[in-house]
């Protein structure tokens, strides 16, 4: 499998995966996702180049963002300090679950932190999604703490303030890159 850039042109099918992602988290019983993503925020994280795809032959399998930019209001003053990566949006095909490619991407993501100059990798998921927490505990995160409070970007309450890290280190996530080299990562 091979990770490339996202282009402009993949936002149909982004938009796409974030529905897929949607509909099957409903089936789970959880609300995260419910809302439509901004277009036009997903389209600016494609370029500035922080969106990637995981190419299986002709289809997408997988996709990940990866960027500098925290969360607003989720990490001290103190971490945004030390140089991080942040993940964001990982989704998996359908077709493609089960395969370990999210720990796979989630090891790339962590490599490529390490390769940027990045103390850590880290992100913000659901509150509501307990699953989600155990899974991301189970791919070497740390929980850092629950933020509740505070509206999200969209406008809306916050509903994805539970905070993980785990350091960035070189890994063999077993995929063809063919992503541009890492930009340094922020940081003081």
């Amino acid at each position: 499998m091979i990770i490339t850039p996202a282009l402009p042109g993949d936002l149909p099918l982004l938009l796409a995966f974030r529905e897929e992602a949607a509909a099957w988290l409903r089936r789970l019983g959880t609300d995260q996702w419910s809302r439509p993503y901004p277009a036009e925020r997903l389209l600016a994280a494609v370029e500035e180049g922080a969106v990637f795809l995981v190419r299986d032959g002709r289809t997408t399998a997988a996709t990940i963002t990866l960027t500098r930019e925290a969360g607003e209001g989720l990490w001290t003053d103190e971490e945004l300090r030390e140089p991080s990566l942040f993940v964001a949006k990982l989704t998996v095909a359908r077709t493609h679950a089960g395969r370990n490619l999210g720990g796979r991407l989630l090891d790339w993501a962590g490599d490529r932190a390490h390769r940027a100059g990045a103390r850590w990798v880290r992100l913000d998921a659901w509150t509501a999604n307990e699953a989600l927490q155990r899974y991301y505990l189970g791919q070497g995160f740390h929980h850092v703490r629950t933020v509740r409070e505070g509206r999200a970007v969209s406008g809306g309450p916050r509903v994805s303030g539970w905070l993980a890290q785990r350091p960035a280190a070189p890994c063999d996530h077993g995929f063809t890159d063919r992503t541009p080299g890492p930009a340094p990562a922020g940081g003081a």
